[in-house]
């Protein structure tokens, strides 16, 4: 524990993968964190053997979402130092077999949701000198068969990162993204693959990676960590991919 005791967090998608991961990693160093998702039972694996971890149930994708978790983080953490936007939602389909009512969950979980979660959240960070770290993917970086709108939104969020970075950089609020590759999380299960389907998922991850292997979600958990200490805070508008060295295969 150190230069991190104490700081209020925010990890949305906390309830699984990164997200468990993230809420675990800073709650070690000492952190206070509120661990949002919308399943209370996986949220209640989360906080377990973690007082440090408080959990708010909440679908963040509804307008009235934002309120609701930056006043409650005001409630039990006195704040917020450090949001980590990592909600996610995912589904395949190619174009010209895109459900508008799909499309429409992923660009309100993935994009909506984190721009107004941290337009809300603004005073709270510029009273800190906080700082916001969006999840977004190393695979968007090149084309991905049936997963346009999942990937548009996470390059969406890309360019929000640098944007705000440059935009919010005047308050004292910095602005980081995280990019992982390929990383064994229950979102293959979440996006309706079954057992033989996510077992071929990670064969063909596997072969792209460099490292030969998919990452874990505590691989992702320390970048996030470390980008938000005090010695990092020279870094803004950094878009970091974390991938194995996927992202540099011809």
């Amino acid at each position: 524990m150190g230069a991190l005791k104490d700081r209020a967090i925010v990890v949305t998608g906390a309830g699984t993968g990164i997200g468990r991961a993230t809420a675990h990693a800073f709650a070690d160093e000492g952190a206070r964190v509120l661990a949002v998702g919308r399943t209370a039972a996986r949220l209640a694996e989360t906080a377990a053997g973690r007082p440090g971890i408080q959990v708010l149930g909440a679908d963040i994708s509804l307008s009235e979402a934002p309120e609701r978790i930056v006043a409650e983080a005001g409630r039990l953490l006195g704040g917020i130092d450090v949001l980590v936007n990592n909600a996610v939602t995912m589904t395949s389909a190619p174009l010209g077999r895109i459900d508008p009512a799909d499309m429409a969950r992923q660009l309100a979980t993935n994009l909506q949701a984190p721009l107004l979660l941290a337009q809300e959240a603004l005073p709270a960070l510029e009273a800190s000198r906080g700082t916001i770290i969006n999840v977004t993917t190393a695979g968007n970086q090149r084309g991905w068969p049936g997963h346009s709108v999942y990937g548009a939104t996470k390059t969406a969020l890309d360019f929000l990162t640098r944007t705000w970075a440059l935009e919010l950089a005047p308050r004292g609020i910095r602005v980081v993204a995280v990019s992982p590759g390929p990383v064994d999380t229950p979102i293959g299960e979440h996006a309706g693959l079954d057992t033989e389907g996510i077992a071929r998922l990670r064969e063909r991850q596997r072969r792209r990676v460099p490292l030969g292997r998919v990452g874990r979600p505590e691989e992702i958990a320390w970048w996030m960590v470390n980008l938000a200490r005090p010695e990092a805070s020279f870094a803004t508008g950094l878009v970091l991919p974390v991938d194995g060295g996927a992202g540099v295969v011809f």
